[in-house]
């Protein structure tokens, strides 16, 4: 996925013999676009002047885009003292949604949201896919989906533009296949193709790892993003998503960020994966609830209402619970020392319970990070909370499919003209 604003526009007019005019008018029509979203409003002679393109080129991109659905003439404006007054643009988008679905251990949800992220669906379903068999929990994710996609299509979506689904797992984004999920218990499973086969159609389907995501959806949000951020998910299951360089770092096989299951305790408790001692296993949902409240450990709840349980006892402020909070923030610094002396970010952001109950885990993590970083105080990062709490990952879900159309605006086809 391409970084917003990105690269330099390539000339339509200008352009030497050779050049594959598809991949040059992709990008000048990307560009367009891009200056488009983040003016807000703007004109032709605008986006002529911050993108060097010439006037007739602007204006023959923004027709085709206009065509596409993208974007939309607004009132009329003037650009100078002299001169017809000329209409600005804005995106438009309405009619063109992305849906994101997310497969959690223990709920599944589904997020549609237009051109311009206006959310127009939102669901959330407590399931326990720990309990329930991978054929099962697709097919109520697939119902979850086609309910969401009918709500879309009712407020006039007329175009889908893409499903992105987020799994708790191992997941080879190529294929749309998770690998090994540890806390479901899935190996090999094909989500892409499966729920292809369920819901129809030919709306393209993509699969990636609940913490890439969550960590995309927070670096999108941020005012000023930070060009290197690990986001560390906070649920049954503990994993990270890596920006660095201001990109998504996935390795080799796409399988990086599995910080969960570095060993911290040799002598630890057996871990979903069936080592020993993962760091899962001290700072998981489970792990924080047997040490601040075990009298909720065994209940069968939402995990986001755990989290304020769980926040609210240590409001409470009583002494298991202080005390609880205290050992889980030694081993959350434990496993962001590890993070931070291999990547050195700017920011570690905590995602799930961990940012719902960040002010009574950060300044123990603090301590033994600051124990534990190699290069000293100046390799100590800041450590903050989701702005997104449990709805990271399918905010990001929806949020790639999103930027995809950014970056390539052919994928949206348009529309077809009227013949007298």
């Amino acid at each position: 996925m391409a970084e917003r604003g990105s690269g330099e526009a390539v000339r339509l007019d200008a352009s030497p013999a050779g050049v594959d005019q598809t991949a040059v008018r992709r990008a000048n029509l990307a560009r367009v676009l891009d200056e488009v979203r983040r003016g807000e409003v703007v004109s032709r002679a605008d986006i002529a002047t911050s993108s060097k393109l010439t006037k007739a080129t602007v204006s023959s991109l923004a027709t085709e885009l206009i065509d596409r659905g993208l974007i939309r003439e607004t009132g009329l404006r003037r650009d100078g003292a002299v001169g017809r007054p000329g209409r600005s643009l804005e995106l438009d988008g309405g009619g063109i949604t992305a849906l994101g679905l997310e497969i959690n251990s223990q709920y599944l949800a589904a997020r549609g949201t237009d051109l311009a992220g206006r959310v127009i669906v939102e669901r959330r379903l407590g399931f326990d896919a720990m309990r329930a068999d991978p054929e099962t929990t697709l097919d109520r994710l697939a119902a979850i989906a086609r309910e969401a996609v009918t709500e879309l299509a009712g407020t006039g979506s007329s175009f889908l533009a893409g499903i992105a689904v987020a799994v708790p797992g191992l997941v080879d984004a190529e294929t749309g296949r998770v690998r090994y999920a540890p806390n479901l218990e899935w190996r090999s499973i094909p989500i892409a193709g499966a729920l292809r086969e369920r819901l129809g159609g030919d709306v393209p389907i993509v699969v990636d790892n609940e913490a890439n995501l969550s960590a995309l959806a927070e670096l999108h949000s941020m005012p000023q993003p930070a060009a290197d951020l690990v986001y560390l998910t906070g649920e049954v299951g503990v994993g990270a998503g890596l920006i660095t360089g201001g990109r998504l770092l996935r390795g080799s096989g796409g399988f990086t960020g599995e910080i969960g299951h570095v060993p911290v305790d040799l002598d630890g408790q057996v871990c979903g994966c069936g080592r020993r001692g993962c760091l899962e296993t001290k700072i998981g949902l489970p792990a924080v609830l047997r040490a601040a409240a075990p009298d909720l450990a065994d209940q069968d709840v939402d995990p986001q209402e755990q989290a304020h349980a769980l926040r609210q006892r240590a409001e409470d402020g009583g002494p298991e619970a202080m005390a609880g909070f205290d050992e889980i923030g030694r081993w959350l610094g434990i496993g962001v020392s590890v993070l931070v002396n291999l990547l050195n970010p700017e920011v570690v952001v905590l995602g799930g319970y961990l940012g719902t109950v960040a002010p009574y885990l950060v300044p123990a993590a603090m301590r033994e990070l600051r124990d534990r970083s190699v290069a000293g105080d100046a390799a100590v990062c800041r450590i903050t909370a989701s702005t997104h709490g449990f709805s990271a990952a399918v905010r990001g879900a929806s949020s790639i499919v999103i930027e995809e159309i950014f970056r390539d605006p052919l994928r949206i086809p348009a529309a077809e003209k009227a013949v007298d």
